[in-house]
């Protein structure tokens, strides 16, 4: 008689916290470990005292009602029917000590909301209830017996933080989320949408308004390039969040209102067109945790620019244009000389992506689950 699958339960994010890039990973998730055979369940806190007030900050505070008074009874009494429980999102760090009864382990996708409010970044202020919130992550980050993290960047962060081992935490780099290839066509829709005419080439930028996304350095960066005879008819594509105050008044005060673009919230589809029509991703983040645009750009065939700091040298690999973001105009030059060799950097983008194999990603995942039930501590997986 063959042995029954595991039973996974997912404990993924509360929605109205909108964390697009952590619902996409806890489906992911989902629908790669129910194709190799395990019975898998995903549970979420409820929204119940949120929706009570259309006020942003006060339905914020009536979530953690929610979040941390009600579901923690439920996942308790779910967390008894599963053979392991992982908690997808460090964020969640606090829910540990509920399933600790049963087999558990958590992803770590990056540090910098701790960071922020531990104050090493001057460029993000953390109110005092931030501050709590992040301590109480951190220290359920301490407690948990095993934490896989994103990339190695995230986990040198972790054991300087943290204190954890390197038997506690396990390294597992992301793969793609959603089945990006090259060949998408930018509709005649989208190009109105965008104000984008036919045949200018552009840059594309894609990420959300947080500070490390750097946006702004983005812009700043773009307005060096099109100085360069070359890239005079150049335009730059922000796909995301809607524009912040502060990078709407950059782009009138550079006079680029016609020449920086916006595409609010592209569906797959649309971002797939995008990256796969683009001259380059242009992606100067300050940090990150992982860096899933760049996967996603050398996917589609689009070189990539970006940050030489890791994770993004670590993801990008020898298939990427590095520059220093804080020198604009040098970075443009970087810029300049390094599409000259596009082609190649495409070819090195498809090379790269290698490394990533969803299937040798998961295959990760099952020798870790596979062993978190016989141990709170599971075996280290080869990185």
């Amino acid at each position: 008689m063959s042995p029954r699958p595991l039973r996974i339960l997912l404990v993924a994010n509360y929605v109205p916290d909108a964390q697009q890039s952590m619902k996409r990973y806890a489906e992911w998730l989902e629908r790669s470990l129910s194709a190799r055979g395990y019975e898998v369940m995903v549970v979420r806190p409820e929204v119940y005292f949120s929706r009570l007030s259309r006020n942003p900050g006060l339905s914020k505070y009536l979530g953690y009602i929610d979040k941390f008074l009600i579901f923690p009874a439920r996942l308790r009494r779910l967390a008894r029917t599963c053979d392991l429980v992982h908690v997808t999102d460090h964020s969640n760090s606090m829910y540990l000590r509920t399933v600790r009864a049963t087999p558990c382990l958590i992803t770590c996708h990056d540090l910098l909301a701790i960071r922020a409010a531990r104050g090493e970044f001057s460029e993000v202020r953390t109110g005092w209830s931030g501050k709590i919130l992040q301590r109480w992550i951190l220290a359920g980050l301490r407690a948990a017996p095993m934490v896989l993290c994103v990339s190695a960047k995230t986990a040198s962060d972790l054991r300087a933080l943290a204190g954890k081992t390197s038997s506690e935490i396990l390294v597992i780099r992301s793969a793609l989320n959603w089945s990006y290839r090259p060949g998408g066509v930018l509709s005649n829709s989208l190009r109105a949408r965008l104000g984008l005419d036919q045949g200018k080439p552009y840059l594309l930028h894609v990420g959300g308004d947080q500070w490390y996304k750097n946006r702004p350095g983005a812009v700043r960066i773009f307005a060096q390039l099109i100085q360069l005879p070359q890239y005079a008819a150049l335009r730059l594509v922000l796909a995301g969040k809607p524009w912040t105050t502060e990078v709407r008044a950059l782009v009138t005060e550079l006079g680029l209102q016609n020449r920086v673009l916006d595409s609010v919230g592209p569906d797959n589809e649309e971002l797939q067109a995008l990256y796969g029509n683009a001259l380059a991703l242009l992606f100067p983040s300050l940090e990150e945790g992982f860096g899933w645009p760049i996967l996603e750009a050398q996917a589609c065939g689009c070189p990539v620019i970006t940050t030489g700091c890791p994770p993004m040298s670590e993801v990008a690999g020898d298939a990427a244009i590095y520059i220093d973001p804080a020198n604009p105009a040098a970075a443009a030059q970087v810029i300049a000389e390094g599409l000259v060799y596009r082609e190649r950097l495409r070819a090195a983008g498809f090379r790269n992506l290698e490394r990533f194999r969803e299937a040798d990603v998961i295959d990760q995942y099952c020798v870790l689950y596979e062993a978190a039930p016989a141990s709170p501590s599971a075996p280290a997986v080869r990185q």
